[in-house]
């Protein structure tokens, strides 16, 4: 399965935005909190994640 980089970027924007809206919808916490702390933590631990998994892909692949 090939992913483009905008498809990737898309699948990581909807997760984050349906946890988002979980958390705000469930009022799990205050909605500055989420929003100012939560939000942008799982956008940079996400894209981290994106990176390891793209560069764990290569080497499996055998890409220099």
């Amino acid at each position: 399965m090939a992913f483009s980089l905008p498809t990737t970027a898309g699948a990581l924007i909807a997760l984050v935005a349906a946890g988002t809206a979980a958390l705000v919808a469930l009022r799990v916490m205050p909605v500055n909190i989420v929003l100012t702390m939560v939000a942008p933590s799982m956008l940079v631990f996400g894209a981290v994640c994106a990176a390891i998994g793209v560069k764990h892909g290569e080497y499996r692949a055998g890409v220099s």
